[in-house]
């Protein structure tokens, strides 16, 4: 190490950098894996030497909601004191564009599970479908999927699931869609614009149409387009863009699209060693 422990400028910056910005997550690897590569990258980049499990106390990063494997799009992080923002992402609006598949049920509720039902669907319309989202629009009920990152005893819904784990449904709690439109309808294929705010599930939704159509549908694709001022279009780092110097950047643009916080706040985030959420 130069100079006997000092930091190298990169390092430094790195440590310095502080508030949320937006990643884009790919279809195929989990949120926390997203996350892991990101952290891996910058420490690298940085010259920061981790062995093995330390290098999550290094550096404090985080997400502000999980997305599932199979999704893709917009991944809000925290670094450093963005950490503590993370809860109000969690809680904040999203916009999601759902593909839905009409006539075929899934355990998972989406393309990666087994099949369980199958329906004819022919008779639907777009009028059909159209009228059903309004039932599905505002301050609903709705039942979290079996498969999630719900947990039960402190473990995982999904996991306990793919133990062979008999779980129950967990009730169903309100949640709020702010809008829902149907973008296109191709038979059995249907894509859906949704905005909603936390704790939803379109997977979840889109079954539920099925359902209410007398049919059954599962999800095909997702992908989120925005959460809370982060859009897919105008703010996510793709993976060639991980790099100090983007985040700085990106992290200077962003601020600007968060609500300001009262400086009393300020000086209370500076006491050492409040946990940082943890990256499920």
């Amino acid at each position: 190490e130069a100079g006997g422990g000092m930091l190298g400028r990169s390092a430094e910056k790195l440590f310095s950098l502080s508030g949320l910005f937006a990643v884009y997550k790919p279809k195929g690897p989990t949120s926390a894996g997203v996350l892991n590569l990101l952290k891996e990258r910058l420490l690298a980049e940085a010259g920061v030497q981790t062995n093995g499990n330390k290098r999550n106390k290094v550096l404090k990063i985080g997400h502000g909601g999980t997305l599932d494997s199979a999704a893709a799009g917009v991944l809000v992080v925290g670094i450093g004191k963005g950490t503590k923002m993370l809860k109000t992402m969690l809680a904040g609006s999203k916009k999601y564009t759902a593909v839905g598949l009409l006539g075929k049920a899934t355990d998972t509720l989406d393309a990666t599970g087994k099949v369980t039902e199958e329906k004819p669907y022919d008779q639907i319309t777009k009028g059909d479908l159209e009228n059903v989202l309004q039932k599905f629009t505002g301050d609903i009920m709705q039942v979290p999927p079996l498969y999630s990152a719900l947990k039960k005893d402190g473990e995982r819904l999904s996991t306990l699931m793919k133990r062979g784990e008999a779980v129950e449904a967990k009730p169903a709690r309100p949640v709020t869609v702010y809008s829902l439109s149907l973008q296109h309808f191709q038979p059995p294929l249907f894509t859906l614009d949704v905005e909603c705010g936390g704790g939803f599930y379109v997977r979840s939704l889109v079954s539920d149409i099925g359902k209410e159509l007398s049919t059954c549908a599962t999800m095909q694709e997702l992908t989120r387009t925005k959460q809370g001022p982060f859009t897919l279009e105008e703010h996510v780092l793709y993976e060639d863009k991980w790099t100090i110097d983007e985040i700085a950047r990106s992290l200077e643009r962003c601020t600007s699209l968060l609500p300001g916080e009262p400086s009393h706040k300020r000086l209370k985030t500076e006491h050492p060693g409040e946990t940082a959420v943890s990256c499920e």
